[in-house]
């Protein structure tokens, strides 16, 4: 009898326990009508938040792609795993996981699961999803790999016309040289994107699992990450001009003037040519990433009804989330990068279990890196390994739990190194900057995080309280930033030589005295 089917068996239930995990990239949460979006169309996640549970308060660990996704796979913060940066602009950190680390796949693996991951990968360069037991085609890279083998192929077979495209959106680099591409028109029709093949693959995938589970029993893991919609957003007509430009309001933070804040948003302002673009372009690109939501919204639709179809919905959990958000102009910034802001770390995250209450809406705190330890707990395996993990299930389920009243994300750089920790609270921010300027948000006065309060007289208790329960935090889980705080913050007196030499231990001995 496997893991599984013990776990089952203890909770009166038989059959296999699937798992159907949907990944988007720089997907924010507010384009999604379950969160409040009254015009973009995202019927399919709609129905999926409908259906199961939206957690309002879910959080990215870091807002870089790489680190994230390698906190997905093994349930470890990326302090921990020390995959800190994707390769493509690494600055000297790790490039792949070390040897022996703990993943998931593995344990399902182990335990007789048939484990696939369609579409983005960008959990580590030389050591790929096949290297840790995912099916599916080696899809490299952090945007959509239009030249890649199979998806060439997929073009044949089915007579669609290749990649091309035009109308670019870019701005003007400090140096006088373009821009990075923000957005273009594609020409193709929606069957010819690469959406539209990941979600073919993905049918193609769910029947194949369905098959050998109809034969034997065999449970199944899919995952399906979608490369969009990351910039640039490159999508067919239908959706580059679905939504009206003059209908857009831009972000309250496009007011931002980077008075009082580290020096680099300013500089990645400018890195992202904000200001070298009109008024108009920021309210279409707005337009156009909307319209690629709309596109992959259309695209999970189609695989969460062939799960239906083939009669897998009251085995499988669904979850949806994405592994951080995306500026679109908000602080006069866009993709992501040193700043964290809620428009980067707070991201949608949908869970649907079968069996569980239909329509919640849950308010803790929780992790993209808690989907680790949720996906062990489902399958009837020890969570315990994901040890950053924390399983979602007694939420989603409807229970009375204790939970934790805050969260602790981090920072390692992308271009450059730059460190930084935040601890989010329900009213409050703290971001520590160590080579800059710390950052404070009234998030009750200052939802849109404009204002830096950190040297303000009246916050000095609030950011003295903060400043001791992110030490605090740091401190337990192991994490060496907290030597910085040691004698930077306001954490009052500690209980170890912050030298660590030991040599000082002797002198306040009683023996010594």
């Amino acid at each position: 009898m496997t893991v599984t089917e013990t776990r089952n068996s203890t909770e009166h239930t038989t059959g296999p326990r699937n798992v159907l995990s949907i990944l988007t990239d720089q997907h924010r949460a507010d384009t999604l009508g379950c969160y409040g979006n009254p015009i973009v169309s995202t019927p399919n996640l709609d129905a999926l938040a409908a259906s199961g549970t939206r957690f309002d308060r879910w959080y990215t660990p870091t807002a870089i792609c790489t680190p994230a996704r390698a906190s997905v796979l093994t349930g470890y913060a990326p302090f921990r795993h020390k995959l800190l940066a994707n390769h493509e602009r690494n600055v000297g950190y790790l490039e792949d996981l070390p040897d022996g680390q703990f993943t998931f796949s593995q344990a399902l693996k182990d335990a007789g699961y048939e484990c696939s991951l369609l579409g983005k990968w960008h959990a580590g360069d030389q050591k790929l999803r096949g290297h840790y037991g995912f099916a599916g085609a080696e899809l490299n890279g952090w945007h959509n790999p239009v030249d890649h083998p199979d998806y060439l192929a997929y073009l044949e077979e089915r007579g669609l016309p290749p990649y091309e495209i035009s109308d670019r959106m870019r701005g003007v680099l400090p140096n006088g040289g373009p821009g990075n591409l923000l957005a273009a028109r594609l020409h193709q029709g929606v069957e010819a994107t690469f959406e539209h093949y990941l979600a073919d693959r993905a049918i193609e995938q769910l029947r194949a699992h369905a098959a050998d589970q109809e034969a034997d029993g065999t449970p199944f893991y899919l995952g399906l990450h979608f490369f969009g919609p990351h910039l640039p957003y490159v999508v067919p007509d239908e959706y580059f001009d679905m939504y009206d430009p003059d209908e857009i309001e831009l972000p309250a933070s496009v007011q931002e003037t980077f008075t009082d804040k580290p020096p680099v948003q300013a500089n990645y302002s400018a890195h992202w040519t904000f200001d070298t673009m009109s008024e108009a372009d920021s309210r279409k690109l707005i337009a156009v990433y909307w319209g690629y939501v709309t596109l992959i919204d259309e695209q999970i639709g189609r695989v969460l009804a062939e799960l239906d179809a083939l009669g897998l919905r009251d085995s499988t959990a669904v979850m949806f989330s994405s592994d951080h958000g995306e500026f679109t102009g908000a602080h006069r910034l866009h993709d992501k990068g040193p700043a964290m802001y809620e428009d980067i770390y707070r991201t949608c995250g949908l869970v649907r279990v079968p069996g569980a209450p239909a329509g919640q809406v849950r308010d803790e705190f929780v992790s993209l890196l808690d989907t680790t330890a949720t996906v062990l707990d489902w399958c009837g395996l020890d969570p315990s390994p994901a040890v950053d993990s924390r399983s979602l299930l007694p939420l989603v389920r409807g229970e009375d739990v204790e939970w934790d009243d805050s969260i602790v994300c981090e920072f390692h750089g992308h271009h450059f190194p730059y460190p930084q920790r935040m601890l989010r609270t329900d009213r409050y921010k703290l971001v520590v900057n160590p080579e800059s300027v710390n950052e404070l948000y009234d998030l009750e006065r200052d939802p849109d995080e404009l204002h830096n309060r950190i040297d303000h007289p009246e916050m000095r208790d609030v950011r003295a309280r903060l400043s001791a329960e992110l030490y605090r935090r740091l401190r337990a889980r192991g994490d060496n930033f907290y030597h910085w705080m040691t004698s930077m913050a306001e954490i009052g007196q500690v209980d170890y030589d912050p030298s660590m030499s030991g040599l000082d231990e002797g002198t306040h001995s009683p023996a010594a005295r």
